[in-house]
């Protein structure tokens, strides 16, 4: 009997332990979730994982349901960034296969904010468009936009990444400024959770597709969910080919439940002499009374050379 009252003496004692653990995380990748006023002549660029809809469920975690439950918060966090450009992964509405001819989120998005059109998107036999770059309209032109997949053959459309698993990518829009600003480019990736070598090879392949913009002198900025945090090899790949990260505060992935327990994944990455002037901010709080999705938007405004 002694024996069993020790066990449950220490099952308690770890228990105790562990919440004492999980409280300072939370502590330690909270951040402020104010966002400063936007400087005058900056560009203000956020990202946005907002999770894909089931769009053949009725009702449970990410279903058609939950996505009307959802909807009035998504457009909320929208508006409070009040971005210029917006860069959105897994802005799918899943039905099996790969057609986008039904996706929920983008459409309610453009619907309620007239100003902006997306990038990055097209007819989704040609142009994977679940990844889609939001932009004002009246400060921006879109001036080409690409994408290309992490895999063996980058150029062959849901192609599956180097080790075989689901289809990931990144999308692309180069932009004009309309107040005679430099053309530069948004690249926005999606590098997958569970595989490092995969998400390396990501980074790499990434790297090589950004040099060609580099080499012509145009600013870039990164952006999207690598599933990595700063400091990691994959972020110090990306480093190597040029860029640098803006140290993202606390966590950006949040379990749905508003739980931080690490440090940001999704980050905001600019080619040599851009700056940030304000930001990276990551908005941790909830919109319209709910979380538009498991991850917090990031948010930083930027300046070109």
């Amino acid at each position: 009997m002694w024996f069993l009252v020790r066990i449950a003496k220490a099952g308690g004692l770890l228990l105790a332990l562990l919440l004492l653990v999980a409280c300072a995380l939370q502590v330690q990748n909270s951040a402020d979730p104010d966002l400063p006023a936007k400087q005058n002549g900056a560009h203000r660029v956020a990202t946005h994982n907002v999770h894909y809809i089931w769009y053949n469920r009725a009702d449970g975690p990410w279903s058609r349901g939950d996505w009307e439950a959802r909807a009035p918060s998504m457009d909320a966090a929208f508006k409070a960034l009040d971005a210029d450009i917006v860069a959105f992964q897994e802005m799918e509405s899943f039905a099996g296969g790969n057609s986008d001819d039904v996706n929920l989120a983008r459409s309610y998005l453009l619907e309620r904010n007239p100003d902006y059109a997306a990038a990055a998107v097209g007819d989704w036999r040609d142009f994977p468009s679940t990844q889609p770059i939001f932009y004002r309209t009246e400060r921006y032109e879109l001036v080409e936009q690409g994408w290309f997949f992490f895999s063996d053959t980058p150029d062959v459309i849901y192609s599956r990444t180097f080790d075989g698993s689901y289809p990931a990518f990144a999308s692309w829009a180069r932009f004009r400024s309309r107040d005679g600003g430099p053309v530069f480019a948004v690249m926005n990736v999606h590098y997958e959770y569970s595989s490092g070598s995969n998400r390396m090879l990501s980074a790499e392949l990434t790297a090589r597709r950004i040099d060609p913009f580099l080499e012509r002198g145009e600013p870039v900025i990164l952006t999207g969910d690598l599933n990595a945090r700063l400091g990691s090899p994959t972020t110090e790949t990306l480093e190597a080919a040029g860029l640098r990260f803006l140290d993202v505060p606390g966590s950006t992935y949040h379990f749905d439940l508003g739980i931080n327990l690490f440090g940001a994944i999704d980050h905001i990455a600019i080619s040599p002499g851009m700056n940030a002037v304000s930001g990276p901010v990551t908005l941790q709080r909830k919109f319209a009374g709910d979380w538009p999705s498991d991850h917090y938007p990031v948010v930083a405004d930027l300046t070109f050379p």
